[in-house]
């Protein structure tokens, strides 16, 4: 049996393990007839002319986690920021791990998406902003119908957050193919502001996809940085789905850090509804071997006097596979936008490879929107001067990429992330640098 008709097949089974009573149980089966009939995206479509997910859908996934698998902190404790007091969603092979965890209700809430779905408390947040941005399209539209578990996020009016939050999926192997689905919600509401961390980690050699979606939403004048790291083991492939709904004059900044993963598939889309917001999309990838990142981009600016800024850097060795496909809308409406996109790369081997396509729709006549893209090597000249200063070439190298990277990495605002980033940079380079950017 083929990945889709299996999926579609267990719905009736999953529908029988929660609520059916629950406000979205007419959502998740629109959703799945919604997937029924688009099914998974192929190179045919315009937006996966780069990247066919073939290859990762051929395998026989587990739904259902079949049991509840522990960790230890230990054991994992390289993968928070443990230097750093956050909160911390925690899930095991897709169910929640409170040991691991810490959530609170005081003043803010940080739990689980479970919680929200069935409880009568969340009810009002969930009816007003569950399901109301991601798109319906086949991916999405799937981790809809199959929406039980992730993280919720709800920061009042005039809240601070006052410290960062993790949210941290772990897969074990303890399923041989391994299908998770995990669901977030976050909602910042006016002149509130609040820092998140992702991170998706495989501790198995085993196949194992992740079909996430995230809808975040800034109200007026909120203030979102959310960051993510994809570090992952070469049998794991993500397909992050994020959708952010931005307010009037709110501040909405996303950092992709990819380093790491079979195939990786990134769609990051702004919605603006107001004036005077600022949209951030931020990224790094360094990749070898035969990984594979695919960043999609959207910036739909809908009023006047916003801004959009785009900045992706691509590192690629070996075999290794760069796609960045961005696009910016500017409604007819939108005047006095400043939107900015740019894509720069370097392919280190003559055999990895880089597709970049940026775009620009604009509607307005007075607007000011650039986009670029470069693709090159490294400055030998540069290098050679470096060498002649008695720098080996390897550390020339490396130090010419953290040059090239650099104005990615200014831009986040948590130190200890930061620091982490650093480190894992000079791990993918292969050197040490006595020195933080």
């Amino acid at each position: 049996m083929e990945l889709k008709e299996k999926l579609v097949s267990s719905f009736l089974a999953f529908e029988n393990t929660v609520d059916v009573d629950a406000p979205v149980h007419d959502i998740r089966s629109q959703a799945i007839k919604v997937f029924e009939e688009k099914g998974f995206p192929t190179k045919k479509e315009e937006a996966w002319k780069y990247t066919s997910l073939n290859a990762i859908l051929k395998h026989d996934y587990s739904i259902f986690p079949k049991e509840e698998n522990a960790l230890e902190f230990k054991d994992v404790k390289k993968y928070f920021l443990h230097d750093l007091d956050t909160y911390k969603i925690v899930f095991i092979d897709g169910k929640y791990s409170s040991h691991l965890s810490e959530t609170t209700h005081d003043k803010i809430d940080v739990c689980l998406m479970s919680s929200a779905l069935t409880h009568d408390k969340y009810k009002p947040v969930i009816d007003n902003y569950f399901n109301k941005v991601a798109q319906k399209d086949g991916l999405t539209s799937l981790n809809t119908a199959f929406s039980k578990e992730g993280a919720y996020i709800y920061i009042p009016k005039n809240k601070l957050a006052d410290k960062p939050i993790q949210i941290i999926h772990f897969s074990t192997g303890k399923e041989s193919l391994q299908l998770l689905q995990p669901r977030n919600l976050i909602v910042v509401e006016e002149n509130s502001h609040v820092q998140i961390i992702e991170r998706h980690q495989s501790l198995t050699s085993n196949p194992v996809l992740t079909n996430s979606v995230t809808e975040i939403f800034a109200d007026k004048r909120a203030i979102v940085d959310y960051y993510k790291i994809q570090n992952d083991n070469e049998t794991a492939s993500l397909i992050d789905n994020t959708y952010i709904q931005q307010q009037a004059q709110s501040i909405a900044s996303v950092h992709t850090f990819a380093f790491g993963g079979n195939i990786t598939r990134n769609n990051l889309n702004f919605y603006q509804q107001g004036q005077g917001i600022d949209s951030i999309l931020n990224g790094v990838t360094i990749l070898e071997g035969k990984q594979h990142v695919d960043h999609n981009t959207l910036v739909h600016h809908t009023e006047p006097n916003c801004e959009s800024h785009q900045d992706y850097k691509g590192i690629f060795d070996e075999k290794a596979t760069g796609v960045f496909n961005g696009k910016i809308i500017v409604n007819k409406e939108a005047q006095k936008t400043n939107a900015f996109q740019s894509n720069n790369n370097i392919l280190l081997s003559d055999k990895a490879t880089i597709n970049s396509k940026p775009q620009l729709e604009i509607f307005a006549d007075d607007v000011k929107c650039s986009h670029g893209c470069t693709i090159g090597q490294l400055d030998e000249q540069a290098l050679f001067y470096m060498r002649s200063r008695g720098i080996g070439e390897k550390e020339a190298r490396a130090l010419l990429m953290y040059a090239f990277a650099n104005n990615v990495l200014e831009s986040v605002k948590i130190p200890q992330l930061k620091q982490r980033i650093n480190k894992l940079i000079a791990n993918k380079l292969g050197v040490n640098i006595g020195f933080d950017l």
